[in-house]
């Protein structure tokens, strides 16, 4: 299989590295290219694989094409490539902004998957079965992290989380949790979002946004920053049988009657989301887990146009 990917960060790294190693496990030929502005040395976790750069696009059609560039340049990325390729791969969020007309882009749910890494873990899975078997009648989701500790020997002032024209700010970066809210309990009726710049982090977007969503049978709060100095990713259930609380940093959900179910992911479950995509591109996993479409939906969500 020919593979392209559009940008080379660490996420970008990080699937890559995924990818070579599923592929040899099920014994499918992987031929990786990554599209860049100029040849350079690649990422040290790189060298011992073989990734051909290239600067141009040539005629060469691709089983799969991974956006995972700057959010603001994804849709230009798509069009470019728009009919390069049988499946593509989207970094979350699809668009840093909604008036794109993306229905040109002949991306649908048949051939193109929106990243959402969090819903592939086990403690997300473990919450999900919690959520069917209880009536769940009010939620608390905080995502609350210090910036400039999300990437270290990287000035956090220069990243694009920190510009808003790229697409930065917690809206749109932290928007993983808007995603698996959606997923857990559908669509609100009603959300009200405040958000905004309040920390002394030296950024232009913005570093807290509150949201909360209304729901026939309960509400949830959304709390996502920037700014936490104690890193904290965490979903609270509150129902009739009591609270709990799911931990997506230390893998482990804490029931009301204090026992822990212990979530922990070997490294195989680790890159479970790149092993679902593969198979989904040969038609061993029929359901897409996130279309365009429901990636659209979550966006108007996010920043507040629903």
């Amino acid at each position: 299989m020919n593979f392209l990917f559009i940008g080379l960060g660490s996420i970008a790294t990080k699937h890559i590295i995924d990818l070579f190693k599923i592929t040899s496990n099920q014994n499918i030929e992987c031929n990786i290219s990554v599209l860049r502005r100029n040849i350079k040395e690649l990422p040290k976790e790189l060298f011992s694989y073989e990734v051909k750069q290239i600067t141009e696009l040539d005629s060469t059609f691709y089983d799969v094409v991974f956006i995972t560039n700057p959010t603001n340049l994804h849709y230009n990325s798509l069009f470019s490539l728009k009919d390069k390729a049988s499946f593509y791969f989207i970094e979350k969020p699809i668009f840093e902004k909604l008036d794109y007309p993306w229905n040109v882009l002949n991306i649908h749910e048949k051939n193109s998957y929106i990243a959402c890494p969090m819903r592939h873990m086990k403690v997300y899975r473990e919450l999900k079965n919690i959520v069917k078997s209880n009536d769940v009648f009010s939620s608390r989701i905080i995502c609350s992290s210090y910036l400039p500790d999300w990437r270290p020997n990287v000035d956090y002032r220069n990243n694009y989380s920190a510009i808003k024209n790229l697409g930065g700010g917690v809206t749109l970066d932290l928007i993983h949790e808007m995603d698996y809210m959606v997923d857990l309990f559908g669509m609100p009726k009603k959300i009200v979002n405040i958000h905004g710049k309040y920390s002394d982090l030296e950024i232009d977007s913005d570093d807290l946004s509150v949201y909360i969503a209304q729901y026939n049978d309960k509400l949830c709060e959304v709390h996502l920053d920037y700014f936490g100095r104690k890193l904290q990713r965490t979903c609270e259930l509150y129902s009739q049988k009591g609270t709990y609380i799911a931990d997506f940093n230390e893998c482990v959900i804490k029931l009301p009657n204090g026992n822990v179910i212990d979530c922990k992911e070997t490294r195989s479950d680790i890159y479970s989301e790149m092993e679902w995509f593969v198979n989904f591109i040969q038609g061993k996993n029929k359901i897409n887990l996130n279309p365009p479409e429901l990636a659209i939906n979550v966006l108007k969500l996010a920043i507040g146009e629903n």
